[in-house]
């Protein structure tokens, strides 16, 4: 079974992810993760982020895995505290936007999902990388509290800086930010972690 879990940034949706597959005992894959890798990576290679195709082709030569606990590892090495530094957060949606890149990273993507039961989450999982998924839930949020939850996530960025960069991501990732047209719309604006996780593993319930 693969439960997709979409949203935009600072909808809930890695706490909710993550927190939802150790309940289930499913796989958790966070597909924005892997964006962050290949950005990481590229800078470490000295990679051009404006050249999509060498991009592509890093992303080929370096598979990306998760392991049972959720942490990204690439070349046998785990990525999963490097790729949340801020500097990752501005430049991986340069990274992201490359067609080609995003076609490998798809292809990546549902070959890790049918290995076996699944969480995934990210933008465009519902509708482009697993449009068959058995539960599909998109995640909405106040852009007041979204910009909360970031600050909490992101200790001595300036608030003021955070928001600024919510309110870019959000117009970037319009395209690949919406429903599928199956999904379960839940705002988790006051709603806790439990509570969310609750809900969605109520859906899971009911196709088992």
């Amino acid at each position: 079974m693969i439960v997709a879990i979409d949203g935009p940034a600072g909808s809930g949706k890695s706490t909710v992810a993550s927190t939802l597959a150790s309940r289930l005992g499913f796989h958790y894959l966070d597909t924005g993760a892997m964006y962050r890798a290949l950005t990481w990576i590229a800078r470490r290679d000295g990679t051009d982020l404006a050249d999509g195709p060498a991009l592509a082709a890093l992303a080929v030569a370096h598979p990306l895995s998760f392991g049972l606990d959720g942490h990204l590892e690439m070349d046998g090495e785990d990525v999963t505290a490097p790729i949340r530094d801020a500097e990752i957060d501005r430049l991986v949606p340069t990274v992201a936007g490359h067609p080609e890149v995003r076609e490998v990273m798809r292809q990546r993507q549902r070959a890790l999902a049918v290995a076996g039961d699944s969480v995934i989450e990210g933008r465009d999982i519902g509708t482009v990388v697993a449009p068959d998924a058995e539960v599909k839930v998109f995640l909405l949020a106040d852009e007041s509290e979204r910009a909360r939850r970031r600050t909490q996530d992101r200790p001595g960025v300036p608030a003021e800086t955070l928001a600024a960069d919510l309110r870019s991501r959000d117009e970037r990732d319009a395209v690949n930010t919406r429903p599928a047209e199956d999904a379960v719309l839940l705002d988790t604006t006051v709603l806790s972690v439990d509570d969310v996780v609750e809900r969605i593993a109520e859906l899971v319930e009911r196709v088992r």
